[in-house]
């Protein structure tokens, strides 16, 4: 039975988002952690070339593993054999290769709530039980290694997500170290998160690998590599696990697009063009963090990475989702609800992703101002 699954119900507002454009409305989505850039110029160009010259097939590109481990090499520091990367569609199979492959059904994984929707569903639906640790202001929405050594029972299993969704935290190193410490100690494995690294305003993120380098590590083309539609990430597993993940993935999933392993591997060394995007994120953080408390959301998550701000609604409404759908209908930008992060806490949260233009970001500010200002006592 799967019924402990739940809607994410962002897509249900970009759903809304989507009829309302259909309806000649003028639609910004902030509501879904997608770029709305494309693909940097020259892996689009080396897909036409693909195109033209290769049927393609299933495949698993061994330059793109290659690369991919010279990446944890240069921005880590640490060696990654290619044979333990697996190419997956997208960072949501990689999360279900690497449950599958470390964990029993009936086991406990333990995640910060806040977090990604698809962390408690995705563990709920492989028949395992999802440990959530409330995570407040107080410890920035994120885990602490006191917090896991709390857990009694100790879970089998701990999502680490850094910077996170949805609040863009991210966790500082020494913190990591004695996450990572207290997991050794309990014989908790790790699964860390990393699809939003490279997305950082702090300064270098550090890959779990780093601390635990018996821990599963899940990123993806999707964020800082601009490639959402092209269905491209991967998983990393240590050496006993590799197996069990590659038997899954022959048989829940095959290959990732051809097309996009092509187009990734170019990706990965458009350092200018990518960096430039992050340039755009960085005006729009800084938009939204002076405009956002002027309009009574003034109680922010730290947003040190990724590109969301979570803002704390309370005063204005105690149903997140019902508030998402107003903002909506009246100034046709789209939000997502806190309550997808947090069943607990999240009625009263809104999350906005900057993922867009500058221009669109402003617009946005724009049209919300005064809708804000009308909810709001003296």
């Amino acid at each position: 039975m799967t019924s402990g699954v739940e809607p994410f119900r962002a897509i249900g507002i970009s759903r809304l988002a989507h009829a309302l454009k259909a309806q000649g409305r003028s639609v910004i989505h902030m509501e879904f952690g997608q770029p709305s850039t494309g693909a940097p110029p020259a892996a689009i160009a080396r897909a036409h070339a693909v195109l033209d010259a290769e049927a393609m097939g299933y495949w698993e590109s061994a330059p793109l593993k290659d690369r991919i481990a010279r990446l944890y090499a240069d921005r880590y520091g640490v060696t990654v054999d290619p044979d333990g990367i697996l190419l997956t569609c997208g960072a949501s199979p990689a999360l279900v290769l690497a449950l599958s492959a470390r964990f029993k059904p009936g086991e406990r994984i333990a995640m910060a709530r806040p977090g990604y929707v698809a962390y408690r569903n995705t563990v709920r639906a492989l028949h395992m039980t999802a440990v959530e640790i409330d995570c407040g202001p107080d410890v920035r929405f994120q885990l602490t290694a006191a917090a896991i050594a709390a857990l009694d029972p100790a879970p089998q299993g701990l999502i680490v997500a850094s910077p996170a969704n949805p609040t863009g935290t991210i966790i500082a190193d020494q913190e990591l170290a004695a996450i990572a410490e207290v997991c050794r100690g309990r014989g908790i494995a790790i699964l860390s998160d990393e699809i939003y690294h490279g997305l950082s305003y702090v300064g270098p993120v550090p890959s779990m690998l780093a601390f635990d380098p018996q821990a599963a590590v899940i990123n993806s083309f999707s964020k800082y590599w601009s490639m959402a539609g092209w269905r491209l990430g991967w998983l990393i597993v240590p050496p006993d696990q590799v197996a069990a993940a590659r038997a899954l993935i022959g048989n829940l999933f095959l290959t990732p697009p051809s097309l996009a392993q092509h187009a990734g591997l170019v990706a990965m060394d458009q350092h200018e063009v990518l960096e430039g995007h992050l340039d755009v994120y960085r005006r729009n953080r800084a938009l939204l963090l002076e405009a956002l408390p002027r309009m009574g959301l003034g109680r922010i998550a730290p947003p040190d990475g990724a590109f969301y701000v979570y803002a704390d609604i309370g005063r204005f409404s105690d149903d997140s989702l019902a508030f998402c759908e107003a903002l909506l209908r009246d100034t046709g930008v789209a939000t997502a609800p806190g309550v997808d992060f947090d069943p607990v806490h999240g009625h009263r949260f809104m999350r906005f992703s900057f993922a867009v233009s500058t221009t669109e970001v402003q617009e946005a500010l724009s049209r919300i101002e005064p809708w804000f200002a009308a909810r709001t006592t003296p």
